[in-house]
């Protein structure tokens, strides 16, 4: 067997062992929109729709990546699921066991079981309280008794995660901030969790101690079994944690397919922007010419998002369609799922409307190269290549 096919079964055996595994969390149809109020009596005159009817599923022993750009709805999302805000519609499933309207009291045994690891390194720990103080909090609030008690447990806990148990007795100001993200991650990890949420747990690092944090997650799920949603906007570092990658924008998940399938063919124009946007760390490509796909203006307010597909006002492909009817997230290849009406690498879903809209011609208007290169130090326009493949 050649080595290109036995890559190839290697592949297709994770992907089936994937999927044979039991599905741990199951979203369907969830929304979380925050009410805007005015006036004296406080009427409520709009909502801003932050997470506006995903679906998803995580299965057990796996790590979900979720991406996409500031203001898309990822950390309300993963808010929601751990149920640390209230969901304005859908489902939450946990081990079959639907939590979506779950009291406090009613949540209070399933916090064990579902973690979750914050940002800011900086502000999601008390400064008043010692580290043997923090990580112990858990067990003092579910009454668990660890075997050998609580301080043995708390520095078993802090050697795991690579700090010293001597740090037991000190305090959040004494560490670095890639120690007090550590200090974070041993926290989440105190009552062994079934259920990691990590809300962009390295976005806050300096670069040199994100691999060494990344790696160390990498290395508790295969220690502890542990199932991670991780979010984040760096793709290289979900690219390489992440089994499967979901894709969201404006408050939707507009792709939803395994890392190899998302990186080496995305389907949505947005997640094609976004890869073209990764760097390559190669310097003989040093002067090659750019293949960036730059994106004209901004993000639509979440108040009133677009009609149709919420991209449409700044995809190169728009056609009425888009701008009318909302694409259903379907499956088009085995486990890859996209929001398109005209996908990339792939047959055309709506083949009879071919009409640009005004806003796709602009968006594929040609960026002289003077102006690339002043724009992200290029030497050649970006957006070529997304222009060819509308033709």
């Amino acid at each position: 067997m050649s080595e290109t096919n036995k890559t190839e079964a290697v592949k297709v055996g994770a992907a089936a062992a994937s999927d044979e595994r039991e599905v741990l969390l199951r979203v369907e149809g969830l929304q979380k929109h925050f009410p805007i109020r005015k006036g004296v009596l406080q009427r409520q005159v709009g909502a801003v729709k932050a997470v506006d009817g995903i679906d998803f599923e995580v299965r057990k022993g796996e790590t979900l990546g979720v991406v996409g750009e500031s203001g898309c709805g990822k950390s309300t999302m993963g808010r929601v699921i751990t149920r640390l805000q209230d969901p304005t519609g859908g489902t939450i499933h946990f081990e079959g066991k639907d939590i979506t309207r779950l009291n406090t009291a009613g949540m209070r045994p399933l916090r064990r079981d579902i973690q979750m690891i914050f940002q800011d390194p900086y502000g999601s720990l008390n400064p008043r309280h010692t580290i043997g103080g923090i990580v112990s909090a858990p067990f003092r609030l579910q009454g668990v008794e660890p075997e050998g008690g609580v301080k043995k447990e708390v520095q078993r806990l802090l050697e795991l995660v690579g700090l010293s148990p001597e740090h037991y007795n000190r305090y959040p100001h004494e560490f670095s901030g890639g120690q007090r993200q550590r200090i974070g991650i041993a926290r989440a990890l105190a009552l062994k969790p079934k259920l990691v949420v990590a809300d962009e747990p390295v976005s806050a690092l300096d670069v040199s101690i994100q691999a060494q944090v990344v790696n160390l997650m990498d290395d508790l799920q295969q220690e502890l079994g542990l199932t991670y949603v991780i979010i984040a906007h760096d793709l290289s570092v979900v690219r390489h944690v992440s089994d499967r990658i979901a894709v969201m924008y404006l408050g939707k998940i507009v792709e939803l397919a395994d890392r190899t399938s998302l990186y080496e063919a995305p389907m949505h124009p947005y997640t094609k922007a976004l890869m073209s946007a990764v760097p390559v760390p190669d310097p003989k490509r040093r002067g090659a010419k750019s293949e960036r796909i730059l994106l004209r203006g901004d993000v639509p307010s979440p108040i009133s998002p677009p009609s149709g597909c919420r991209f449409h006002t700044r995809c190169w492909k728009a056609t009425e369609v888009c701008r009318t009817t909302e694409p259903p997230l379907a499956e088009l290849r085995p486990g890859q799922r996209v929001a398109c009406h005209h996908p990339e690498n792939f047959e055309d879903q709506q083949p009879q409307d071919t009409v640009l809209l005004s806003v796709a011609k602009e968006a594929a208007e040609l960026v002289p190269t003077e102006e690339a290169a002043e724009a992200d130090g290029s030497e050649e326009n970006p957006e070529a290549s997304a222009t060819d493949d509308k033709k």
